[in-house]
């Protein structure tokens, strides 16, 4: 009989299979480690890109509200609605009289205004 035992070849067998699975893992791992890398510093990199991109645009977006609020100004809308639409200044007894909806003549808002500026007319007032 020999000396080793006859389980012994068996218990090899099985013990090179731990260090080969676990030899197989590390790598799958370090690939995994390397894309997951690779994949983070693209988003970086694009993130950064989209940043700029992002700063940019609040700079156009400022300048252009600046730009609409100079447009806007009454100082320089007033004179180009005059010129383009003939725009006279209202003498200050003009009246111009209008219908509702219904078709009927409506008072004349001058003689409406001055009803309710003129103490005599107003309710309760004096004579």
């Amino acid at each position: 009989m020999s000396a080793t035992p006859r389980g012994s070849n068996k218990g090899r067998a099985g013990g090179t299979l731990v260090p080969i699975t676990l030899g197989l893992f590390v790598v799958v791992t370090a690939l995994a480690v390397v894309q997951i890398k690779n994949e983070h510093r693209r988003l970086t990199v694009k993130a950064e890109a989209l940043r700029v991109d992002n700063e940019t645009l609040d700079l156009e977006w400022t300048q252009l509200q600046l730009e609409e609020a100079t447009l806007a100004q009454q100082a320089r809308v007033e004179p180009i609605a005059r010129a383009q639409f003939s725009l006279v200044e209202p003498s200050a007894y003009q009246i111009i009289e209008t219908q509702n909806y219904e078709g009927r003549p409506v008072a004349p808002a001058a003689a409406a205004i001055s009803d309710v500026t003129d103490p005599a007319s107003a309710p309760g007032g004096t004579p």
